[in-house]
């Protein structure tokens, strides 16, 4: 089948010495896999690898064979050409991390367009701003809206909560967070991305960081804690 539809790239890999592998997550498709053959060895190397940097959107032809098997693009271009992001060393560091969470959180060939809609808006917001310290705090948050285990607000004055239900409570369990927590968790749901960024101290902002990886890995089976995390911290200690 041959389909036509925007495409963020999640991952990208080496394969063999001239080959690529590209996991996108597309609007038509949801999670999609490419072989791209040859990408090594062009005089256009270079240009055409650009294309599959982390978080990159683009507008993708591609036959979907739909067989579980890697894909085959026909055409690409880039749907929203972005200016800083793969080039500021503070948001490329946030794109590479954003990116490895979403490889461990998006599993199905599903179409989730809210989803997709969410993360093109949120990347072009980044791409125009330079007040960023909280972004990627508020959009992990923000996307397990649409993963389907965002935090029930309706108790959240409640001074605790519960990791594995997701719901504020009266009393502290065993997979509760400490009131101190919970209230930076509070304070992250209010948040939004135009906020002013400086709510958080540095550590406050690393303890929110462990609490979201720790409330996607309550949530999602097989997620992994992503390799890049240190060097996130590193770029905002």
């Amino acid at each position: 089948m041959l389909v036509k539809t925007k495409a963020i790239v999640i991952s990208s890999l080496k394969f063999q010495e001239k080959s690529l592998i590209v996991k996108c997550f597309t609007l038509s498709n949801g999670l999609k896999s490419y072989f791209v053959r040859d990408a090594f060895s062009s005089r256009k190397a270079s240009q055409k690898i650009a294309y599959f940097q982390p978080f990159s959107i683009l507008e993708i032809e591609a036959v979907h064979k739909n067989k579980g098997t890697l894909e085959n693009f026909k055409e690409i271009k880039t749907a929203v050409p972005f200016q800083t992001i793969h080039t500021d060393v503070v948001k490329s560091t946030i794109v590479m991390f954003l990116s490895e969470m979403l490889h461990y959180s998006i599993q199905e060939e599903e179409k989730n367009e809210s989803l997709f809609e969410f993360l093109e808006t949120a990347l072009t917001w980044l791409d125009h701003h330079d007040e960023i310290a909280n972004f990627h705090l508020i959009l992990l948050l923000e996307a397990t809206k649409y993963l389907g285990f965002y935090p029930d607000t309706s108790e959240n004055d409640l001074p605790y909560f519960e990791m594995i239900e997701g719901v504020f409570t009266l009393f502290s369990g065993v997979n509760s967070l400490t009131e101190h927590e919970t209230n930076l968790l509070k304070k992250l749901i209010d948040l939004r991305f135009d906020n002013d960024q400086k709510v958080f101290h540095v550590i406050e902002r690393q303890i929110l960081l462990k609490i979201l990886i720790d409330y996607y890995s309550f949530h999602l089976d097989g997620f992994k804690k992503p390799k890049s995390l240190e060097v996130l911290k590193e770029v905002f200690s």
